[in-house]
């Protein structure tokens, strides 16, 4: 693993759910220290009490200067303008937002840092903070989310890459698309908290206190509710098979009127991280229903490798990087596939979390996914002249 570095970490809000950039972070910070800059926005914002009140969190975030959250992690909110379509808005936000990294780099003493941005919109400022290497790591097609301005995002990450010693994405799909922008660009997939969602297997590990009493077979959701969750298929599913309980958990950022009048569906809000595994527990099948768009295709499930983990048979729609995880899941494009899967699984007897199953996915954890990056970057320093071609074989296989 690298050790010994100093890593400036562009990324999403600390306090939100741990996606793939905490879990790499975290990992990281064992060894070095890591300053994690909350998100600078890749939305344009709206005229709603959600967005106001997000501004009004930022500017309380920013009063209170970098705060240190864990051993050698470091957390800073900088101050944006979060219009990246308007060239004063950025020209104001590279000033601003380059000096606030500098000082708070002095604080902490950070000596060449490597920037390691999991952000489009760090393009303006990345590789004018003193680094010794300028890593982009994209997860996501950022410019499909709804409501950014594609055309800005599209351009500011087209220069971070190019300005980048080295591109990671974690599809296929992403290699596809950004490889033509920087010859340094290698594919690794997503990697998952095995020990932590195992639990769901073990005998000790209480079922949730504040879990409704459902009736069984349950079928089971976490994560993001939102637009790419095609709700259609759950309104089928919860409609033709009324007997069975469907068990949602997540914040909610969709419109969710076609589950309301279902008395077998529970929305149950976002819970918090450590408790997962008490839920999968509970769980018969466990579903990820995607609706299959721009986004989605180059998008690398996190969740279905923590329902995995969890040992929970899996109904999922069949993304790219969900088949290439085909023979430990049940793949479905329509409601009806769905409806067909999970009763296969269920008539089989194959239902919970089991195991067998979730050892399958020792392989697949973050502490292995956080080694192969140290080697690909350890590579790349060795020789700056050396393009991804060679190893981008081997990752994309």
């Amino acid at each position: 693993m690298l050790e010994g570095n100093d890593i400036i970490c562009f990324s999403n809000d600390w306090d939100g759910d741990p996606l793939s950039k905490k879990h790499i972070a975290v990992r990281l910070a064992k060894k070095n220290r890591v300053l994690w800059v909350n998100s600078t926005g890749n939305r344009n914002p709206t005229a709603s009490v959600r967005d106001f009140q997000r501004v009004l969190k930022k500017l309380r975030q920013y009063c209170r200067g970098c705060r240190r959250m864990e051993k050698n992690i470091y957390v800073f909110s900088p101050l944006v303008i979060p219009f990246h379509g308007s060239r004063a808005a950025r020209w104001m936000n590279r000033g601003m937002l380059a000096w606030s990294l500098r000082r708070a780099c002095r604080k902490l003493s950070f000596h060449e840092p490597i920037t390691w941005s999991f952000v489009p919109s760090s393009g303006d400022v990345a590789g004018s903070l003193g680094e010794r290497l300028v890593v982009y790591h994209c997860v996501d097609e950022y410019s499909q989310f709804t409501g950014t301005d594609k055309t800005a995002i599209l351009d500011m990450e087209r220069r971070l890459m190019e300005k980048s010693d080295l591109v990671i994405v974690s599809s296929s799909r992403l290699y596809e698309t950004k490889h033509g922008y920087n010859p340094n660009t290698f594919l690794v997939t997503h990697g998952v908290d095995v020990t932590h969602f195992r639990n769901a297997c073990l005998p000790a590990t209480a079922l949730p206190e504040d879990c409704p009493e459902v009736r069984h077979p349950v079928i089971g959701f976490f994560g993001l509710i939102a637009d790419w969750v095609d709700l259609e298929i759950i309104r089928y599913l919860a409609a033709s098979r009324p007997k069975w309980s469907f068990l949602l958990i997540g914040e909610v950022q969709a419109d969710i009127s076609v589950l309301r009048e279902l008395p077998n569906v529970h929305l149950l809000g976002r819970r918090k991280y450590q408790s997962l595994p008490a839920y999968c527990k509970i769980f018969d099948v466990a579903v990820l229903p995607f609706v299959v768009n721009e986004l989605t295709l180059a998008s690398n499930p996190l969740k279905v490798r923590e329902y995995l983990a969890a040992g929970l048979p899996v109904v999922a729609t069949p993304l790219p990087e969900v088949l290439k995880l085909n023979s430990l899941l049940r793949t479905a494009r329509t409601p009806e596939e769905f409806l067909d899967q999970i009763e296969a699984y269920l008539n089989a007897g194959r239902r919970g979390p089991n195991l067998e199953v979730s050892r399958l996915m020792d392989a697949e954890s973050w502490d292995e996914k956080v080694e192969e990056l140290s080697r690909i970057i350890a590579d790349v320093r060795a020789d700056g002249r050396r393009h991804g071609s060679t190893l981008n074989a081997v990752w994309a296989a």
